[in-house]
Formats: structure tokens, C-alpha cells, sequence
């Protein structure tokens, strides 16, 4: 597959098959992400893969945890209270999903299973949390060399017929992410990618959102 028709075809995929990822399939992704490329070589990301039972403990207690009430309290600061065109785009793609699913405007018990579905992971059968060491906190670079790997993993992920979505629902509850799995108080939880086979029978898994033309994102100088 070329590059650019796996950044066309890379999409989120909110529902999975129930098949699990073979070990071997998963570390043959993570050895291609990461030849990613970090700021003076840093490599600040910390992997840590989890499945069965482990990750169906973590969606469990989300799932309790967000219908109690319990406010979410991440790690890594989340996108919250967006304004203008970045608003816009999430409405959009929202009121796309929703016509997808089925989802009518008043439907306060479908939005809610909705909601739910990040905090399950999209039950995926297996996801890959993605940390940093705190020292590393108040880099810019980190950001934007973890952003590398995990476009990356997307990317290599399609080569094995795998799917992915990025997103920060699963580790809103980080107490429940540690409980469950050993990750070092000197490191910080940034976001989850769940990983698997797609089912395509999901409705919401046919959506293609829309990207700006380059013209309108894009600004020339001294090229003709």
C-alpha cells in the first residue's frame, strides 16, 4: 500500500470484530512506528499494550464510573470548549455520525450508549496507551513527537487489515487505567489508540469526514 492511499483510507473506527490481534501483529506495527522521528532524538514515547482481561476490567469500571456521575479527571489536558471553525467541524461530524447511527436530536438514551463507546475502548480487542516521562511535561516537542508515532502506527496498522482510533475517553479515568496496569507514578497517561479488525457492518464505521481543500489551509511564500 502507498503512502498516500493509506493517509486517505486511515479513518477512527468505533466498533471492532470480536477477534483478537495477534501478539506478533501488534509488535510488528509498533517496530515501524517507531522509527518515527522525535526532536534531538528524544523518542519520548512510553507503549504500553493492553488486552483480555486487563482491558475489559478497565472498560467495566469506566463504564461504572461514568454512569455514577464520576467526573473524568485525565492526565493530559483534553480539547474542551471549542469556538469558530473548530467547533464547526465537530458539530459536523457529529450531526454525520448521528444520522449514521440512527441518533434523533432528542435521544438522550442513545447518546449517552454513544457516549459510552469511547469509554469501552470501541470495544477493541486490544488498545495501546501511549505515556510520556513527567521531566518531559513542558516540551512542545513531545507533543508533536508523539503525535508522529502514533500517526505512524495508524499508517502501518492498515498493512495488516487493522484499525484504529485515537482518542482520550479510555484513560479519562486514569485510576482505573493504573489499576489495572503498571505504569510508573514518574509517568503521565497522554491518550489511548484502540486497535483491531473493523466491522464494517458498524454503520458509523462508513463515515468519511471532510478535510479542507489545501488552498484554504495553506499560504505561499517566494513560490510562484
Amino acid at each position: 500500500m502507498e503512502l498516500k492511499e493509506a493517509a486517505r483510507q486511515r479513518k477512527s473506527i468505533r466498533k471492532f470484530k470480536n477477534k483478537p490481534v495477534p501478539k506478533d501483529v501488534i509488535k510488528k506495527v509498533l517496530e515501524v512506528a517507531a522509527q518515527s522521528p522525535s526532536a534531538l532524538n528524544t523518542q519520548p514515547w512510553e507503549v504500553y499494550i493492553v488486552s483480555g482481561r486487563p482491558l475489559e476490567e478497565i472498560k467495566k469500571e469506566n463504564i461504572e464510573l461514568l454512569t455514577a456521575g464520576t467526573m473524568p479527571s485525565p492526565e493530559s489536558q483534553s480539547m474542551e470548549n471549542l469556538d469558530g471553525i473548530y467547533k464547526k467541524r465537530q458539530v459536523d461530524l457529529a450531526i454525520e455520525l448521528f444520522k449514521l447511527m440512527g441518533i434523533g436530536r432528542e435521544d438522550n438514551a442513545k447518546r449517552f450508549d454513544w457516549m459510552q463507546r469511547g469509554f469501552r475502548f470501541f470495544d477493541a480487542p486490544a488498545a495501546i496507551i501511549m505515556a510520556f516521562d513527567k521531566v518531559l511535561d513542558n516540551s512542545a516537542n513531545t507533543f508533536s513527537d508523539l503525535g508522529c508515532f502514533i500517526q505512524t502506527l495508524c499508517l502501518a496498522a492498515l498493512e495488516h487489515e487493522l484499525g484504529t482510533c485515537i482518542h482520550s475517553q479510555g484513560v479519562m479515568y486514569p485510576q482505573i487505567v493504573r489499576k489495572h496496569i503498571d505504569i510508573p507514578d514518574e509517568k503521565k497517561i497522554f491518550i489511548a489508540v484502540s486497535i483491531g479488525y473493523p466491522d464494517w457492518d458498524f454503520p458509523a464505521n462508513r463515515i468519511e469526514s471532510a478535510r479542507e481543500p489545501i488552498e484554504k489551509i495553506t499560504r505561499w511564500f517566494g513560490l510562484e
